[in-house]
């Protein structure tokens, strides 16, 4: 039974390491739109969406990181 659990959770880990370089690398094209370009020339700063995807990239793949190498 405890070989299941942890079999799970690295699935889980390794699963949430792959969103989290997805959603920062997806961040990263949407940072390079025009939209973003403007906003970015004009305020300095990147626009929330993109902020949203690096920080939720950021954050899947340090807890699927935590979570594969726990188990």
């Amino acid at each position: 039974m405890a070989n299941s659990s942890t079999s799970a959770t690295k699935i889980l880990g390794i699963a949430l390491v792959v969103i989290g370089l997805g959603l920062a690398f997806w961040g990263y094209r949407l940072s390079g739109s025009v939209g973003s370009q403007i906003t970015q020339a004009v305020t300095g700063s990147d626009t929330d969406k993109v902020m949203s995807f690096y920080i939720s990239g950021a954050v899947s793949f340090v807890v699927g990181l935590f979570l594969t190498m726990k188990s």
